[in-house]
């Protein structure tokens, strides 16, 4: 039930080289693994076909980010645990922007993805939600701030996504916009710990036990994940490794509309 990782976890420039991947050849060499069920993204399957290529050991990737922008797989490991820890935090901030009647701007995770802030978005009833997929006009939403508060709608969350813009930036702007206070929360590195969710303890289960399997039966070179009817699915490392994964930006119209 804890979070992080017995295995420990890093990015290495040395496994880059032909120098680390020798090295790491000769470890799952000198003991005897019959395969390597590598859990990660991007670069973890890059290194895992790396591997394969070298010394002929079976991989079978695991899609483990909390950004979800792994192609492949309708959900990542680590995913459903980030927004439900995000949302506690959002919640909580709810609590004293309501009272205090404040503005704040809640800077969340994702630099090259804005699954995490959508999705908490939505489920944290934001006012606004800005992620890199999609750019957003500051000056209409000042001005919707401005017609909230004029209805007596003095609070305010605006969720941002890291790789659109900090959060200090978003709340300077409004500031000077708008001339009203606004505070911001930058959640950070919180996202990343914490107890695994139930959805994110099945998900891992079900596809370790599935790479195992593929392992048994002597497969490479394949990613398992999640399908669209919650089943598990298998696809080749090198097709997700073409494939791209965003968000529904459309979502982002749902946002705009439950923020009245």
């Amino acid at each position: 039930g804890r979070g992080g990782t017995i295995l420990r976890t890093a990015r290495s420039e040395e496994f880059k080289t032909p120098e680390g991947q020798a090295r790491a050849a000769e470890v799952i060499a000198r003991e005897k693994l019959a395969g390597l069920a590598v859990i990660g993204g991007d670069g973890s399957y890059r290194g895992a076909l790396a591997l394969h290529a070298r010394c002929g050991v079976p991989v079978v990737g695991l899609p483990g980010t909390i950004d979800n922008d792994i192609p492949g797989t309708r959900y990542t490991i680590g995913f459903d645990t980030a927004i439900n820890t995000a949302l506690d935090a959002i919640d909580r901030i709810r609590d004293t922007s309501e009272s205090h009647d404040r503005i704040f701007v809640v800077e969340v995770m994702g630099r090259h993805n804005g699954s995490i802030a959508l999705e908490v978005g939505i489920a944290g009833g934001a006012e606004a939600v800005i992620i890199p997929e999609r750019k957003t006009d500051m000056l209409a939403l000042c001005e919707r701030i401005r017609e909230w508060q004029a209805i007596g709608k003095m609070s305010c969350i605006v969720v941002v996504a890291e790789g659109a813009a900090s959060g200090a930036d978003v709340a300077a702007t409004i500031t000077q916009i708008t001339g009203l206070e606004t505070r911001v929360s930058v959640l950070g590195h919180i996202q990343r710990g914490g107890c695994p969710t139930a959805r994110d303890r099945s998900l891992a289960t079900r596809l370790g036990y599935r790479a195992v399997q593929l392992l048994l039966e002597g497969q490479t070179n394949l990613q398992v994940g999640i399908g669209d009817k919650d089943e598990v699915i298998v696809q080749p490392l090198e097709r997700v490794l073409e494939g791209h994964n965003v968000p529904d930006t459309s979502l982002l119209d749902l946002v705009a509309a439950t923020a009245h």
